[in-house]
């Protein structure tokens, strides 16, 4: 997918963020490059932050009951009464999210937890809102459909021909095959973080990697940059941002988002061409 020149240092666990200005509301991130998920309303797409709505299934909590965002006590994954929130289904996510990691693990099929439960991995605090997406390899989509059936997960094979879904511990877990129309491969897969989710350690994107999946999603459609933010916040100074600038010329969403950085301080302003 990309050629790194570095991601410049490995995180910790979810210990917090290294900027203290980062939100710490949830964030709901999908990946795919803002189309539709079977099942979800037109407007949800990959690369955003749902809102409610019933699913089907898909990068985040998509399945049975809540939409991809929505949340386990609401119907259709509203707020409840009265401004109050969603009530926090963090430990349910991350107890899905090791359980699927494990048996994949077991079964020595390569890959990389990817979307929010990644960003969280790396340390960007928010309470997890939606399900867990794990990057694997399309070739390995059969043998991993049947590990996971084996084991008691229920899994099933929508529309959409970039992603398998499954369901644990009431929770909807997404493994994609492509990444905002992007492959997955075994260098993305490689350049993967060694991380402790919950104390179970698994491969997490890397912070460039995950941070230019979420850019690359960014479309006329869809251009939600609040989701994004407190991750770019968080992990900026482990991000690649010359690599990302040059993967995202001549995109006029993701050069915004960028130039938002910029303004904000984040990053350091490109350096003008003599």
């Amino acid at each position: 997918m990309r050629n790194h020149s570095q991601d410049a240092t490995q995180s910790g666990g979810p210990t917090g963020p290294a900027d203290p200005t980062g939100s710490t509301g949830p964030l709901g991130l999908r990946l795919a490059g803002g189309r539709a998920v079977e099942g979800e309303p037109g407007d949800a797409l990959l690369g955003t932050p749902a809102s409610g709505g019933t699913s089907a299934g898909a990068p985040h909590d998509h399945g049975t009951s809540a939409a991809p965002g929505g949340t386990g006590g609401t119907a259709g994954g509203a707020e409840g009464p009265a401004g109050t929130h969603p009530p926090d289904r963090t430990q349910a996510i991350l107890e899905a999210t090791k359980q699927v990691a494990a048996l994949l693990k077991s079964a020595g099929h390569p890959f990389a937890l990817a979307g929010s439960v990644a960003a969280y991995a790396h340390g960007v605090p928010q309470s997890l809102q939606h399900d867990t997406d794990f990057a694997i390899l399309r070739e390995d989509a059969e043998a991993v459909t049947q590990d996971l059936e084996a084991a008691g997960i229920q899994v099933r094979v929508p529309p959409e021909d970039w992603l398998i879904k499954a369901r644990s511990h009431g929770e909807e877990i997404d493994l994609i095959f492509e990444l905002a129309r992007h492959p997955v491969t075994p260098e993305l897969l490689q350049r993967a973080h060694t991380l402790p989710v919950d104390s179970v350690r698994m491969p997490v994107l890397a912070p460039t990697d995950l941070v230019g999946s979420l850019l690359a999603a960014f479309s006329e459609h869809h251009c939600d940059f609040g989701a994004v933010l407190p991750i770019a916040r968080t992990l900026r100074e482990k991000i690649d941002w010359d690599l990302l600038r040059r993967e995202s010329e001549g995109s006029p969403m993701p050069e915004a988002f960028l130039y938002l950085l910029e303004r904000l301080n984040v990053i350091e302003p490109r350096e003008a061409t003599p």
